[in-house]
């Protein structure tokens, strides 16, 4: 298994520099592009368009690819399986699908500026379930490159799960039929990443047993 170094980055104070779609109309609605938006703003939202809020800034989402929407399915069976054969009290879940990452431990809507609504993810601590989704960091998150993400998951999202405290965090490349895992560490950080390839098994930290055949994965 190979390593593979990281950058460390900061949330943007400002919009994100590689979103590409255009900020001016999503549906009927008109959003400034410099304004930063909360949890509360965003449930006002009541057309058929996917965003994401990253330090209240929007990310609007664009429909996966066929090779995305296979690799979800097949990562997704396997957990989901587990997790019912060991009668686990953990959730998964695919998108879309609310995620709140509150950060200074600001849980009222109107403070909260980070919604994401990741490829899959694992909730253990059922209290952070609510109506709307999740409130605070799930277990393990699962998000799929595409040529449009590709930036966003390894540059924005990397630090929010990172800082929001996600304790492991896989990206799923079927480029390069490729999955890296990140687990946090005792001080808060990501380790370096570990690379499995193709021919290989990824193990699930979380859960002790499971692992992805990769050949299965991106078959």
């Amino acid at each position: 298994m190979k390593k593979e170094k990281t950058k460390s980055y900061e949330l943007p104070s400002t919009q994100p520099n590689i979103v590409e779609e255009p900020f001016v109309m999503y549906g009927t609605l008109n959003l400034d592009e410099s304004k930063r938006y909360t949890y509360a703003d965003y449930l006002t939202w009541l057309d058929d368009k996917r965003r994401e809020l990253i330090n209240g800034f929007i990310h609007l989402m664009s429909a996966p690819m066929r090779a995305h929407a296979q690799v979800s399915q097949k990562l997704f069976k396997p957990i989901d399986r587990f997790i019912e054969k060991k009668k686990g009290k953990c959730h998964i879940y695919y998108a879309p699908f609310d995620v709140r990452l509150p950060l200074n431990n600001e849980t009222s809507d109107d403070k909260i500026y980070n919604v994401v609504q990741p490829d899959i993810c694992v909730i253990c601590d059922l209290s952070k379930l609510d109506d709307k989704g999740c409130i605070g960091a799930p277990d393990l998150i699962v998000e799929i490159l595409s040529p449009s993400t590709l930036k966003y998951d390894w540059n924005y999202k990397f630090n929010l799960y990172e800082a929001a405290g996600v304790r492991e965090y896989w990206i799923a490349d079927p480029k390069s039929k490729t999955v890296i895992v990140f687990l946090l560490q005792p001080d808060g950080k990501y380790d370096l990443g570990t690379v499995y390839e193709c021919n290989q098994k990824a193990p699930v930290h979380i859960f002790e047993g499971l692992e992805i055949d990769l050949n299965e994965l991106f078959e």
